[in-house]
């Protein structure tokens, strides 16, 4: 039996940001390890230059995913107004940049794409060198030090995360624990409202076999979003475990 703390996110607007080269901000169909550390950080009160506090926070749990939906992709088009770099000339804030002469400001063209209406559940629980508690998360998500939001500021939660702690044998059961209605009485007002699929993605981090001691159908990968660096934006690499499951499927 394992103790885990699991909670809900949803939005209207989500962004969990993949590896970006050019004008193109991607974002990946659920929160990775980066996006849920920063979120359990930003409720404790953890800054990004705050090397010790990150680090402690990265070595104090193992995540897990369910998608229950991706929620449909957005793209938006931006056209952002930068003043070329020149020596010796340091712009200080956005109005210094704004104020350069105007032969040497440039328009720079990009899109950064959004999941709308995306509905997902987290799990996560404690390491050999945890040392901080689930207890201690679970109250900080509760009443958070700086507001949360999903990928970016832009995004903030609809709904209440609803952050509880609970053992069970498997990691599964865990991500499987319903959570009230956002619309309606009951989920099946939710399932329209939101259109939710037929499947449901778990993401997990481990053995493959993690999930529900089961190794068969999952898909394995190495993902770059353990966060080494808050301030150089540095990350290092994992390994992911994937598995599609219909929902009527009971275990």
């Amino acid at each position: 039996m394992t103790e885990y703390l699991v909670f809900r996110l949803y939005g209207p607007l989500a962004s969990w940001g993949e590896a970006a080269v050019g004008e193109s901000r991607p974002t990946a169909t659920y929160p990775g390890r980066s996006a849920i550390l920063g979120l359990l950080g930003a409720a404790l009160g953890v800054r990004r230059d705050d090397d010790e506090g990150q680090r402690r926070l990265r070595d104090s749990v193992g995540i897990a995913i369910k998608q229950r939906s991706p929620g449909s992709l957005m793209r938006d088009y931006h056209t952002v107004q930068m003043p070329a770099t020149q020596s010796k000339v340091t712009y200080r804030t956005r109005r210094d940049e704004l104020s350069a002469p105007r032969k040497v400001i440039n328009t720079i063209l990009s899109s950064r794409d959004y999941r709308c209406d995306g509905l997902w559940i987290v799990a996560i629980w404690s390491t050999p060198r945890a040392e901080l508690t689930l207890e201690t998360l679970e109250k900080a998500l509760e009443a958070p030090h700086f507001p949360l939001y999903l990928g970016r500021k832009a995004c903030p939660p609809a709904a209440p995360l609803a952050p509880r702690r609970e053992t069970f044998p498997q990691l599964r059961q865990a991500l499987d624990v319903g959570f009230p209605p956002l619309w309606g009485k009951d989920s099946d007002d939710e399932s329209r409202a939101l259109r939710l699929p037929e499947s449901a993605v778990y993401a997990w981090e481990g053995s493959a076999d993690a999930l529900d001691g089961d190794g068969q159908g999952v898909e394995s990968s190495e993902v770059w979003d353990v966060p080494l660096n808050r301030r150089r934006w540095q990350f290092g690499a994992r390994t992911e475990h994937r598995r599609v499951v219909r929902v009527e499927e009971k275990r």
